[in-house]
């Protein structure tokens, strides 16, 4: 079963902490759906992803474009059907079932602290999937790097 690490930025915006994130998981031959609900972002991420830091590509395609099943990274708006996979990230109060959790790896969920909304969409998150039984860790950057602030363990 699947872990799920709920990433809350402070310093960072989304493009700038997934990009690291991203490198992380195809360093681990990881296949990553990221998820999200504005349609608008993940054109931005798609954006970002083409020049990468340092202008180095990170490869990666948009939902619906060719070779989606092929795509390392693959940008889904939520509430698509998406392929196999190793890692899924959800952005922009994108949400996901425990049921997913359990097909994947890892499962991220990455939220804003300048958001209320994506706050209270990160808590309720937190509290259904670990009253579900399964593995949370919450990660937070308020004091400049990642500290483990909580964790659940499976039931």
């Amino acid at each position: 079963m699947g872990e799920v690490y709920f990433y809350h930025l402070t310093r960072q915006s989304i493009n700038e902490a997934l990009v690291p994130l991203l490198k992380k998981c195809l360093d681990n031959n990881w296949r990553v759906v990221v998820r999200g609900t504005d349609l608008k972002l993940l054109e931005a991420l798609d954006e970002t992803l083409w020049e990468g830091p340092g202008n180095e590509f990170l490869p990666h395609g948009l939902l619906g474009e060719a070779h989606d099943s092929d795509q390392p990274v693959l940008l889904v708006p939520e509430g698509q059907v998406v392929p196999p996979h190793d890692c899924l990230i959800c952005i922009s109060n994108a949400s996901v079932t425990s049921e997913e959790v359990s097909l994947a790896k890892r499962v991220c969920i990455i939220f804003q602290d300048d958001s209320p909304s994506d706050v209270e969409h990160a808590r309720n998150q937190w509290k259904k999937l670990s009253d579900e039984g399964l593995f949370a860790k919450y990660w937070d950057q308020s004091s400049g790097s990642w500290e483990l602030k909580a964790e659940t363990l499976p039931k």
